[in-house]
């Protein structure tokens, strides 16, 4: 299929992507990877009159360091350099260990961290590991009527993004810019996996954890999120609780992964029932809360 007929707006800098997002005269969306948009304009899912293309806007695919070790991911930044770039593996591995998941190679080259989580998929693995992470979003608009400045810029956690499935915060004028993710510390232990009827198929069900141990091996702080257990991309936070202020023992991890299970909402559907997507959001969380309890008391030592 072909997708419908559309102006096609090249922005060289975000200032002028940012002014066709403004003009409201036609239904703007912006083009970043197009591993999501392009397929849904082909199945006429989505007809925009016009697309502004990001990917000749720099400032969007840089990486940078920021003063407390984190990282600021630029939208425009592609998924195969989380897989690949040796200081994502560094200061979030968790980021880099997720990565090689996502789809395939081919994909991976040209889908971007900004339009997989703008694209807020309940089933995509970005999501979760950025909730996981306390990672938080930066966006920018155009500044409207009675607004100073040439545009206006805010910032919120990861969190309070997501409102429903392929649903966000975002207006259709603004623009996500950034994600800054702080870096592991000291005594923090994080892992992902997921299941898939075949490898680079969107995940049946997949769950990221992070630990942070105390130097007694007590869980100072967990966070767990899910791929395809809800509406949207969820952090668990009953279960990451049933954790902290508890040693990581294998009984204490078949409890949060109990709880996980039975607080998640993975829908039914062609490809597994609810029931059998909760067993392996069961599983798969008592394997990655034991693989970062294992990695945790590494970078402690």
């Amino acid at each position: 299929m072909k997708p419908p007929p559309f102006e096609y707006v090249a922005a060289a800098d975000l200032d002028e992507a940012l002014e066709a997002l403004a003009d409201t005269s036609l239904e703007t969306r912006p083009l970043a990877g197009g591993q999501s948009l392009v397929p849904m304009l082909n199945f006429r899912l989505a007809a925009p009159e016009r697309l502004v293309d990001l990917n000749g806007v720099e400032e969007l695919g840089r990486v940078e360091e920021m003063k407390d070790g984190g990282l600021r991911l630029g939208a425009m930044t592609r998924v195969r350099q989380l897989e690949r770039d040796p200081l994502i593996a560094q200061r979030v591995p968790l980021l880099a260990e997720a990565a090689g998941f996502i789809a395939h190679p081919q994909i991976r080259s040209r889908g971007t961290v900004g339009g997989s989580v703008a694209h807020a998929d309940p089933a995509a693995e970005l999501p979760a590991v950025l909730l996981t992470l306390g990672a938080q979003v930066h966006i920018a608009r155009r500044s409207r009527a009675g607004e100073s400045g040439p545009r206006v810029a805010r910032q919120l956690d990861m969190s309070e993004f997501f409102l429903g499935p392929f649903f966000s915060v975002l207006e259709p004028d603004e623009i996500l810019t950034a994600i800054e993710v702080p870096a592991a510390v000291p005594g923090e232990g994080s892992a992902f996996d997921e299941v898939a009827r075949r490898r680079g198929d969107y995940a049946l069900a997949g769950v990221a954890a992070r630990i942070r141990l105390d130097s007694d091996g007590t869980c100072r702080e967990a966070a767990i999120s899910l791929v395809n257990g809800g509406s949207t991309p969820c952090l668990m936070e009953e279960a990451a609780q049933a954790l902290v202020g508890a040693k990581p023992t294998p009984d204490a991890i078949a409890s949060a992964a109990a709880v996980c299970a039975g607080t998640s909402e993975p829908a039914a559907d062609m490809h597994a029932s609810e029931n059998y997507r909760r067993h392996l959001i069961r599983v798969l969380t008592e394997r990655v809360l034991s693989r970062a309890a294992a990695r945790s008391r590494q970078s402690a030592a």
